[in-house]
Protein backbone atom coordinates (compact mmCIF):
# COMPACT_ATOMS: atom_id res chain seq x y z
CA UNK A 1 0.00 0.00 0.00
CA UNK A 2 1.36 3.48 -1.05
CA UNK A 3 1.22 6.15 1.83
CA UNK A 4 2.46 9.67 1.36
CA UNK A 5 4.22 10.67 4.86
CA UNK A 6 4.39 14.44 4.85
CA UNK A 7 7.89 15.08 5.80
CA UNK A 8 11.11 15.72 3.93
CA UNK A 9 12.80 15.22 6.96
CA UNK A 10 15.22 11.95 6.77
CA UNK A 11 15.29 11.07 10.18
CA UNK A 12 11.80 10.79 10.38
CA UNK A 13 11.18 8.97 7.34
CA UNK A 14 13.92 6.34 8.40
CA UNK A 15 12.46 6.38 12.43
CA UNK A 16 8.44 5.72 10.78
CA UNK A 17 9.92 3.15 7.95
CA UNK A 18 11.20 1.07 10.43
CA UNK A 19 8.46 1.50 12.94
CA UNK A 20 5.89 0.68 9.61
CA UNK A 21 7.75 -2.36 8.06
CA UNK A 22 7.47 -2.93 4.37
CA UNK A 23 3.96 -3.52 4.18
CA UNK A 24 3.37 -0.37 2.92
CA UNK A 25 5.59 1.87 0.61
CA UNK A 26 6.34 5.57 2.16
CA UNK A 27 6.31 8.57 -0.45
CA UNK A 28 7.76 11.55 0.31
CA UNK A 29 5.92 14.89 -0.43
CA UNK A 30 9.12 15.38 -3.07
CA UNK A 31 8.46 12.23 -4.40
CA UNK A 32 4.80 12.84 -5.48
CA UNK A 33 6.16 16.71 -6.89
CA UNK A 34 5.67 18.83 -4.20
CA UNK A 35 8.41 21.11 -2.95
CA UNK A 36 6.98 23.96 -1.82
CA UNK A 37 7.00 24.31 2.52
CA UNK A 38 4.26 22.58 3.82
CA UNK A 39 2.32 24.99 5.90
CA UNK A 40 1.64 24.25 9.53
CA UNK A 41 0.55 27.32 11.52
CA UNK A 42 -1.84 25.87 13.85
CA UNK A 43 -1.98 26.48 17.78
CA UNK A 44 -2.13 22.38 18.28
CA UNK A 45 -0.07 19.38 17.44
CA UNK A 46 -3.39 18.09 15.92
CA UNK A 47 -4.04 21.13 13.77
CA UNK A 48 -0.57 21.17 12.13
CA UNK A 49 -0.80 17.68 11.33
CA UNK A 50 -4.35 17.44 10.07
CA UNK A 51 -3.02 21.05 7.63
CA UNK A 52 -0.22 18.97 6.73
CA UNK A 53 -2.23 15.93 5.45
CA UNK A 54 -4.93 17.68 3.85
CA UNK A 55 -2.36 20.14 2.15
CA UNK A 56 -0.85 16.75 0.79
CA UNK A 57 -4.18 14.99 0.20
CA UNK A 58 -6.11 18.11 -1.55
CA UNK A 59 -2.94 18.64 -4.51
CA UNK A 60 -2.63 14.49 -4.94
CA UNK A 61 -5.46 12.39 -4.21
CA UNK A 62 -3.37 9.77 -2.70
CA UNK A 63 -4.22 8.53 0.71
CA UNK A 64 -1.72 10.09 3.13
CA UNK A 65 -0.26 11.00 7.08
CA UNK A 66 1.78 13.69 8.59
CA UNK A 67 2.77 14.36 12.22
CA UNK A 68 3.73 16.77 14.52
CA UNK A 69 5.65 15.96 17.34
CA UNK A 70 6.13 18.63 20.38
CA UNK A 71 8.61 18.45 23.50
CA UNK A 72 6.10 19.72 26.89
CA UNK A 73 8.33 20.91 29.38
CA UNK A 74 6.16 21.16 32.88
CA UNK A 75 7.89 23.92 34.72
CA UNK A 76 7.83 25.75 31.28
CA UNK A 77 4.25 25.52 31.36
CA UNK A 78 4.13 23.05 28.57
CA UNK A 79 7.17 24.56 26.12
CA UNK A 80 8.25 24.78 23.51
CA UNK A 81 4.99 23.08 22.68
CA UNK A 82 4.15 23.36 19.15
CA UNK A 83 7.00 25.57 18.56
CA UNK A 84 9.52 22.93 19.26
CA UNK A 85 11.19 23.05 15.89
CA UNK A 86 10.86 26.58 16.03
CA UNK A 87 11.57 27.46 19.36
CA UNK A 88 14.58 29.89 19.50
CA UNK A 89 14.43 30.87 15.60
CA UNK A 90 12.16 30.20 12.65
CA UNK A 91 14.86 28.37 10.83
CA UNK A 92 14.98 25.08 12.69
CA UNK A 93 17.80 25.11 14.15
CA UNK A 94 18.31 22.31 16.81
CA UNK A 95 21.63 23.86 18.30
CA UNK A 96 20.16 27.01 19.20
CA UNK A 97 16.75 24.93 20.72
CA UNK A 98 18.51 23.22 22.71
CA UNK A 99 20.68 25.81 24.09
CA UNK A 100 17.63 27.69 24.50
CA UNK A 101 15.77 25.18 26.12
CA UNK A 102 18.59 24.61 28.91
CA UNK A 103 19.10 28.30 29.61
CA UNK A 104 15.12 28.40 30.21
CA UNK A 105 15.34 25.95 32.70
CA UNK A 106 18.37 26.85 34.64
CA UNK A 107 17.87 26.74 38.27
CA UNK A 108 14.97 24.71 38.23
CA UNK A 109 14.65 21.60 39.56
CA UNK A 110 11.14 20.29 38.02
CA UNK A 111 12.91 18.71 35.17
CA UNK A 112 9.77 16.97 34.06
CA UNK A 113 9.29 16.21 30.47
CA UNK A 114 7.13 14.80 27.84
CA UNK A 115 7.51 14.26 24.03
CA UNK A 116 3.88 14.14 22.45
CA UNK A 117 3.95 13.12 18.68
CA UNK A 118 -0.15 13.73 16.74
CA UNK A 119 -0.58 12.18 13.53
CA UNK A 120 -3.21 12.56 10.57
CA UNK A 121 -4.17 10.51 8.59
CA UNK A 122 -6.96 10.62 5.21
CA UNK A 123 -7.63 7.35 3.66
CA UNK A 124 -10.19 7.75 0.67
CA UNK A 125 -10.99 11.43 2.42
CA UNK A 126 -11.89 9.98 6.12
CA UNK A 127 -9.34 11.36 8.58
CA UNK A 128 -8.38 9.80 11.64
CA UNK A 129 -5.60 10.98 14.27
CA UNK A 130 -3.39 9.18 16.31
CA UNK A 131 -1.09 10.20 19.38
CA UNK A 132 2.00 8.59 20.82
CA UNK A 133 3.25 10.21 24.47
CA UNK A 134 6.17 9.48 26.46
CA UNK A 135 7.45 10.94 29.97
CA UNK A 136 10.86 11.92 31.20
CA UNK A 137 13.09 14.82 32.19
CA UNK A 138 15.02 17.10 30.66
CA UNK A 139 18.75 16.08 31.65
CA UNK A 140 21.31 19.18 32.64
CA UNK A 141 23.89 18.51 29.51
CA UNK A 142 23.46 16.83 26.22
CA UNK A 143 23.94 12.83 26.59
CA UNK A 144 25.13 11.36 23.53
CA UNK A 145 24.97 11.88 19.68
CA UNK A 146 22.15 9.77 17.72
CA UNK A 147 18.80 10.95 16.84
CA UNK A 148 18.04 14.53 16.44
CA UNK A 149 16.22 17.24 17.81
CA UNK A 150 16.50 17.36 21.47
CA UNK A 151 17.08 13.69 21.53
CA UNK A 152 20.07 14.42 23.47
CA UNK A 153 18.11 16.31 26.44
CA UNK A 154 15.79 13.34 26.85
CA UNK A 155 15.53 10.84 29.31
CA UNK A 156 12.78 8.92 28.79
CA UNK A 157 11.10 7.57 32.16
CA UNK A 158 12.61 4.39 33.45
CA UNK A 159 16.12 4.70 31.68
CA UNK A 160 19.49 5.93 32.08
CA UNK A 161 20.06 7.15 28.91
CA UNK A 162 19.12 9.75 26.58
CA UNK A 163 17.04 8.87 23.35
CA UNK A 164 20.54 10.19 21.65
CA UNK A 165 22.47 7.17 23.44
CA UNK A 166 20.02 5.13 22.43
CA UNK A 167 19.76 2.60 19.49
CA UNK A 168 16.86 3.28 16.67
CA UNK A 169 15.71 -0.03 17.84
CA UNK A 170 15.25 0.90 21.43
CA UNK A 171 14.30 3.96 20.87
CA UNK A 172 11.44 3.41 18.23
CA UNK A 173 10.26 0.87 20.86
CA UNK A 174 9.75 3.72 23.91
CA UNK A 175 9.15 7.29 22.13
CA UNK A 176 6.44 9.05 21.33
CA UNK A 177 6.42 8.70 17.70
CA UNK A 178 7.28 5.29 17.61
CA UNK A 179 3.95 4.85 20.01
CA UNK A 180 1.70 6.83 17.31
CA UNK A 181 3.09 5.08 14.22
CA UNK A 182 2.37 1.77 15.86
CA UNK A 183 -1.27 3.26 16.30
CA UNK A 184 -1.56 4.07 12.61
CA UNK A 185 -0.36 0.75 11.90
CA UNK A 186 -2.20 -1.20 13.78
CA UNK A 187 -5.10 0.92 12.37
CA UNK A 188 -4.27 0.53 9.02
CA UNK A 189 -3.70 -3.69 9.46
CA UNK A 190 -6.44 -4.30 11.40
CA UNK A 191 -9.10 -1.66 10.20
CA UNK A 192 -8.79 -1.09 6.25
CA UNK A 193 -6.76 -4.15 4.78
Amino acid sequence: MKLIFATNNAHKLREVSQVVGDRFTLLTPRECGITEDIPEDQPTLEGNALQKARYIYERTGIDCFADDTGLEVDALGGEPGVRSARYATDGHDDEANKRLLLQRLQGIENRAAQFRTAIALIIGGEEYLFEGVVRGEISHEELGDGGFGYDPLFLPEGRAESFAQMSAEDKNAISHRGRAVRALAEFLNFELL
